[in-house]
């Protein structure tokens, strides 16, 4: 392929990307598969590494991620990012429509939006594309997170049409639709990893993500509610939301333009009665006067404007009794209190159960059984209790403590210095953790072995059938056909294996040892390696055997490791029995090293480590560099150590990493001397 054919095709690829995205996220028609579209994606990526002169800023690539931030820089904004005022009082609403009424003196409307609960950002177009997205931060200066946002799929990276300004700013909010955050919380819940109290809290931890790859695989949206440009002039506030629509930005359909105070009190009814069912969490309702000119005549105070306010619902929340806590023991040991309530109707449901997080706040509750509770929806999402009606606090109630020995195996509880959570430190012999791991073991996204479930796993571990996740491949149609003789005698009227069953089983463990490295890597269930981090395991060491070895020092010169899931890491294979269990998984024909391994391009950089630091003009990207030492058989390291080969420093070299290169007499080179070497 020529470079003009190489570009004409880029921009054919480009351009029906970009259409089939607008039909996925904007209209929600999609008209061509999930793996039609990754490969049209796959063929633009690969043409755009090979020819970078044709990547442009707005390259629907720009989508995956693959930026390391390290630090997010400061950025003034040049409008100031204004609060609202907030109220929860319709007498304070309607005070707010009499001073702008007075202030007018003459016709006017208003528009009524919906109070997203999420982060507002600010993004900046020059000549259609986008070129810088800023946290609100204080509302003076906020945080460049451009990247992040960049693989937000509503985020236009180059607008619609042609009649834009050369210059403005969009101002929207990004959440996380409550699907797809009970989604990500129950996969980082079965990789072992801490969940998110609600989308908020997941939307701000997300958009300040160091690894923009990260950031493109969490489920985040944008709605855009305020234009701010001089040109074209569109006098009104509904007129702007609408330009913007067209330019192919996201706009909340649920608004309306509103008369007076009733229409508005109505609004704002109307979406209380339908919280609840919208796909995303609000915390109220935006007024705003419609029109700009009366923007200018009613002004601002000194930290809000005169012409807009916020209605804020109160949190929906229901009183109970508390009647017990029970003390759940997850997979990794983690101990969770769980209050049993008595039934009461939140928010369209029954609840009977809230989640009290750790010791710590039910410390912070000083919460007792028998006490009168307030329980909300957390993020409208997971109940939760909040506080306590002390005045209906019966006298003789004792003060709960958390417990210390574990409710299943009576292993004493272990707390870490800085944890929030106690934990079982009986991994071999805890049942509700070794029962944990063998579900997640079988799960889809590790070893994907349907035919077994979390009833039939745990007829295996009471039959002692499977007490270990390589007791399954040790399993025979005569274990399944005869296991009800096997269980307890209280357990014997479960459902026992069918022929059919029997089958689909055993055929699911054969069909199990083909199960990609990077899958059964998950698979094992070492505390905090998530599906991403197992990958990077499987990709960086190859084989099970490197990753065994692996010293903390090795792991967290891979990028995106640091030392706290190294440590998990080191400490999960230093356990004999866990290596044991690896070895068994061996010797049943699981995959334990890469399908495929690109080949090298030369052995020159054969067992050293090499360190990039600052920015570069020879590569399209520092993670391009990064390629190219692997490439030559090195390996990438994260921070300047005294195993370090040699530094490749760009312009700009953090003069940390300089100080410390010198102080331990490592070379430092430029890319021209690091091209040299490899050529």
């Amino acid at each position: 392929m020529t470079p003009q054919e190489a570009q004409n095709r880029i921009q054919f690829l480009t351009k029906e990307i970009n259409k089939h995205n607008d039909l996925y996220y904007q209209k929600a028609a999609p008209v061509i598969s999930d793996y039609e579209f990754d490969l049209l994606l796959s063929e633009l990526i690969s043409l755009e590494k090979q020819y970078p002169e044709f990547l442009n800023p707005d390259s629907p690539s720009q989508r995956v991620g693959g930026t390391i931030s390290k630090e997010f820089a400061s950025v003034k904004h040049k409008t100031p990012m204004l609060s609202l005022d907030n109220t929860y009082s319709e007498a304070e609403l309607r005070d707010f429509d009499r001073r702008v009424s007075k202030a007018l003196n003459e016709p006017f409307e208003y528009v009524c939006e919906l109070k997203i609960d999420g982060v507002s950002i600010s993004l900046h177009y020059h000549e259609g594309i986008l070129v810088q997205a800023i946290t609100r931060g204080d509302g003076v200066q906020g945080d460049d997170v451009t990247t992040n946002v960049k693989t937000i799929h509503s985020v236009p990276l180059r607008v619609h049409g042609n009649d834009y300004p050369d210059d403005f700013e969009v101002r929207g909010e990004i959440f996380m639709p409550r699907a797809g955050f009970a989604r990500m919380n129950k996969l980082r819940e079965e990789a072992g990893e801490m969940v998110f109290a609600n989308p908020r809290n997941a939307t701000a931890g997300t958009l300040k993500t160091q690894d923009s790859t990260q950031v493109a695989k969490r489920p985040l949206d944008m709605f855009a509610y305020f234009l701010i440009s001089d040109e074209p002039d569109i006098p009104t506030h509904y007129e702007r939301l609408s330009t913007l629509k067209k330019w192919g930005f996201n706009i909340s359909d649920i608004m309306v333009k509103c008369q007076n105070i009733e229409e508005i009190l109505d609004f704002i009814n109307e979406v209380q009665n339908a919280r609840a069912e919208l796909p995303f969490d609000i915390d109220g309702v935006v007024i705003k006067v419609n029109r700009i000119s009366h923007w200018n005549t009613l002004g601002f105070t000194a930290k809000v404007p005169r012409w807009a306010i916020a209605y804020k619902y109160k949190p929906e929340e229901a009183s109970t009794i508390l009647l017990s806590i029970d003390f759940q023991v997850g997979r990794t040991g983690a101990v969770t209190p769980v209050a049993n309530l008595k039934p009461v109707q939140l928010a369209g449901t029954t609840v009977k159960r809230a989640t009290l997080h750790n010791a710590d706040v039910m410390e912070a509750l000083d919460i007792r059984v028998g006490d009168t509770v307030f329980v909300e929806k957390g993020g409208d999402v997971i109940p939760k209790i909040t506080r306590i009606d002390f005045t209906k606090r019966p006298p003789e109630l004792f003060a709960t403590e958390f417990i210390k020995i574990c409710p299943e195996c009576r292993t004493p509880l272990e707390r870490q210095p800085g944890e929030a959570s106690w934990v079982c430190p009986n991994y071999t012999g805890c049942p509700p953790q070794i029962k944990g791991r063998l579900v997640h073991f079988i799960s889809r996204r590790a070893m994907n072995i349907e035919s077994l479930g979390e009833g039939k796993i745990e007829m295996l571990y009471d039959a002692r059938i499977a007490k270990n996740v390589a007791d399954l491949y040790d399993i025979t149609p005569s274990d399944l056909s005869t296991l009800k003789d096997k269980l307890p005698v209280s357990e014997k009227k479960r459902a026992s294996f069918k022929d059919k069953s029997i089958e689909n089983v055993m055929r699911g463990l054969e069909n199990s040892r083909q199960v990609p490295f990077e899958r059964l890597v998950y698979a094992l269930g070492i505390k905090s390696v998530g599906e991403t981090i197992a990958r990077i395991l499987a990709n960086h060491f190859k084989n099970i055997d490197a990753i065994m070895n692996a010293t903390i020092d090795d792991l967290t010169e891979i990028n995106e490791i640091g030392p706290i899931i190294a440590q998990f890491v080191v400490s999960y294979f230093a356990d004999p029995e866990n290596r044991k269990i690896v070895e068994r998984l061996r010797e049943h024909g699981l995959q334990m090293q890469t399908a495929q391994t690109v080949e090298n391009l030369s052995n020159k950089l054969d067992g050293l480590t090499i360190v990039v630091s600052g920015s570069f003009s020879l590569f399209p990207s520092r993670d391009d560099l990064k390629r190219t030492i692997e490439l030559h058989g090195g390996k990438v390291g994260s921070g300047v150590t005294s195993k370090t080969s040699f530094i490749i420093a760009g312009a700009n070299m953090g003069p940390e990493k300089r100080v410390k290169a010198e102080s331990l007499g490592i070379p430092i080179l430029s890319e021209e001397e690091f091209i040299a070497r490899i050529s």
